[in-house]
């Protein structure tokens, strides 16, 4: 497989093992443990979880519509949009700590995993410029 096409494949399987993630740390943190309903809960804590959640579940849609589109704007578009969920993610991980999680080792290791996937996402976006 040439090396330009193992750039979106990394960076998609790296977009679900963070949307993996981030389910197993939200159904950890949360009040409410049915995920499918976490927007209808009056807790900030739930609220932020859901964020957390659609974001993630998001990024691999986007990825997507990178690597299928021809538009050279919709592909900007796209990792732009990229970029702001993953700054949104990190705030969702203060916003958890800040609502009293105490669980904040599993929030360390969800900002580990965005870190990870945030570098990966760079290279193949530089990657993208350059042809």
């Amino acid at each position: 497989m040439p090396d330009r096409n193992r750039g979106p494949i990394l960076v998609y399987k790296k977009a679900l093992q963070l949307y993996e993630l981030s389910r197993h740390v939200v159904s950890y943190v949360s009040f409410n443990k049915d995920l499918i309903k976490l927007y209808q809960s009056n807790s900030l804590r739930d609220s932020i979880a859901g964020s957390l959640l659609t974001d993630t579940a998001l990024i691999s849609k986007k990825i997507e519509q990178v690597v299928y589109s021809n538009s050279y704007t919709v592909r900007v578009q796209n990792t732009t949009f990229i970029n702001i969920m993953i700054r949104n993610l990190n705030s969702y991980c203060t916003g958890l700590e800040k609502d009293g999680v105490k669980e904040k080792e599993y929030l360390q290791l969800l900002r580990q995993e965005i870190k990870s996937f945030r570098k990966a996402f760079k290279k193949w976006t530089n990657s993208l410029n350059n042809t």
